[in-house]
């Protein structure tokens, strides 16, 4: 097993005011050579949008886009002609393809909000763009890992062009299970939204990431009431 640890302090940090953001991989103006990517997930960014505010219309091109809002209400609206909200307890996910426009507001004038932005490299180039969210609530369930995305069309949660599987699980303290890696050859990233718990023995807390590779399958255990996401992906671009 190989593994990294990305501690949340030593996130790269953006505060423009409107938006504070924390990078687990170089994105903007933060740049670290030794945090470019975990295999083809390139972007982590822990977001807060401030009342009102957000992300005017901008452009994605070749890449799978997933945003996991965690408290508040995210207005979403592209060039596909999608006009949307998500909120905790959803998940949103774009193939960009050929090319997409879309804006991202807080739509609360009362309160921020946090979502994560993830992106992953897909698996295949200019694809036609593609929208879809779904609510978690029907497939959540408690001390265990339940999947929110896959390769594949017609299984539980989204699909995207790429051979990536994402889990999510809301555990109790003292809760155990296991993770079986999907594909051989794949890595996992294991991102720790809130609470703390040990993979293999590593310790966690809230924030951190932990990625691993070079592996089949690994032991997890809350310390505390904690909600964790996990990211199979491939470890090749």
């Amino acid at each position: 097993m190989k593994a990294v640890l990305h501690k949340a302090a030593t996130r790269g940090h953006a505060d423009h005011g409107w938006l504070n953001s924390h990078h687990s991989f170089s994105f903007a103006a933060y740049h670290d050579p030794d945090r470019m990517h975990f295999g083809v997930l390139r972007v982590l960014n822990d977001d807060i949008v401030s009342e009102a505010r957000g992300f005017g219309t901008h452009p994605h091109n070749n890449m799978e886009i997933i945003s996991i809002p965690l408290e508040g209400d995210l207005q979403h609206m592209d060039s596909m002609g999608n006009s949307t909200v998500i909120k905790e307890g959803d998940l949103q996910v774009m193939s960009a393809g050929t090319g997409i426009q879309h804006s991202e507001y807080n739509k609360n004038k009362d309160r921020p909000v946090k979502f994560l932005q993830i992106w992953l490299f897909p698996n295949t180039k200019n694809v036609e763009p593609r929208y879809d969210q779904i609510s978690l609530k029907a497939i959540a369930t408690k001390n265990s890992f339940y999947q929110v995305l896959s390769p594949n069309r017609d299984d539980q949660g989204v699909w995207i062009y790429q051979d990536a599987w994402f889990h999510m699980g809301n555990f109790d303290a003292g809760a155990e299970t296991e993770y079986q890696v999907k594909q051989n050859g794949n890595g996992v990233y294991v991102f720790v939204i809130e609470g703390s718990v040990e993979i293999n023995g590593q310790k966690l807390e809230q924030r951190d990431g932990y990625g691993l590779w070079d592996l089949d399958r690994f032991k997890f255990r809350a310390g505390s009431p904690s909600k964790v996401l996990l990211m199979e992906v491939p470890m090749t671009i």
